[in-house]
């Protein structure tokens, strides 16, 4: 077991915030009336889309910002955005307090989920250590999972998640 100072900040995170309290809730048939089948599966059951295939994935505007799909709140800069090869959109920082994470154990590992923090949409998972850029962060992001939204972002204060 690998014991990093980020891991033991995570799992101490986790442990304070188990349970994350939404302000949007709606019933299953209200999401998937809005969302549609696709993004439904993705934001709602925390699907995966397939690596390379999401309209973001190679899309890297120089303004604007990305929203949760679900509901409109603003998750990350333009800025943000970086080209990290793995075949979903990739962001080292997120606007501060938009972004919950969450323990995953499926598929036979640990990995920290990311969630929109107002209404609980999956966003992806994060990861720590890559050395992509600064923040040393990666936010894997599947693009039904986002908008984009061209013009001027918010001025809102952007921050790692770990």
């Amino acid at each position: 077991a690998i014991a990093t100072t980020s891991a033991r900040r995570f799992l101490t995170h986790f442990t304070r915030n188990m349970t994350h309290k939404f302000d949007v809730a709606k019933t299953e048939q209200q999401w998937m009336d809005e969302l549609g089948s696709k993004a439904f599966n993705v934001l709602r059951k925390k699907g995966t889309e397939p690596a390379k295939s999401g309209e973001y994935d190679k899309f890297y505007p120089t303004e604007g910002h990305f929203v949760c799909r679900g509901c409109g709140t603003p998750l990350y800069s333009a800025k943000a955005k970086f080209n990290s090869g793995c075949g979903w959109p990739a962001f080292d920082k997120c606007y501060e307090g938009a972004v919950a994470i969450e323990r995953d154990v499926s598929f036979g590992m640990v990995r920290v989920e990311i969630l929109c923090a107002r209404c609980g949409g999956h966003l992806g998972h994060v990861f720590e250590g890559e050395r992509f850029t600064d923040t040393n962060e990666r936010h894997c992001v599947n693009s039904i999972s986002v908008k984009y939204v061209a013009g001027a972002a918010p001025v809102l204060s952007e921050k790692k998640v770990l």
